[in-house]
């Protein structure tokens, strides 16, 4: 199963890529704690511990890959894979997110959580 989403947020790549993964702006976004690491294979923790992983691969301003789960309603060592891939388009920039590996009953939470949790947080922050 995959979920994929794309969405037009307006700033620039290196704004959106630092509100994602930054603890400060990702808290100011969101509303919620966050404890985020800036390296390869760093963990973080989101919305007060809700979501947790690490990052598996980190471009600034590109790309950002994580091993990524649900930590109350998820199997202990469940993890998915969610990619975001950041594209400049003028003064916009183009989020694509593919969520892959995530267990089957949780597709129903989760497509509307990324509009809910993350894009309608991230544009209102940013723009």
């Amino acid at each position: 199963m995959t979920i994929e989403q794309s969405v037009s947020i307006e700033a620039s790549a290196a704004k959106v890529y630092s509100a994602l993964t930054s603890a400060d702006q990702f808290g100011q976004a969101t509303g919620a704690p966050a404890e985020i690491t800036t390296d390869e294979g760093g963990a973080f923790l989101l919305f007060g511990g809700e979501i947790n992983g690490r990052h598996i691969e980190l471009i600034p301003g590109q790309r950002i890959v994580q091993a990524w789960r649900v930590t109350n309603m998820w199997p202990d060592g469940v993890y998915s894979i969610v990619r975001f891939d950041l594209e400049a388009s003028g003064d916009t920039t183009i989020l694509s997110l593919t969520h892959t590996g995530y267990p089957e009953d949780a597709a129903g939470h989760l497509e509307p959580g990324w509009h809910k949790m993350y894009w309608e947080p991230l544009k209102a922050y940013l723009q």
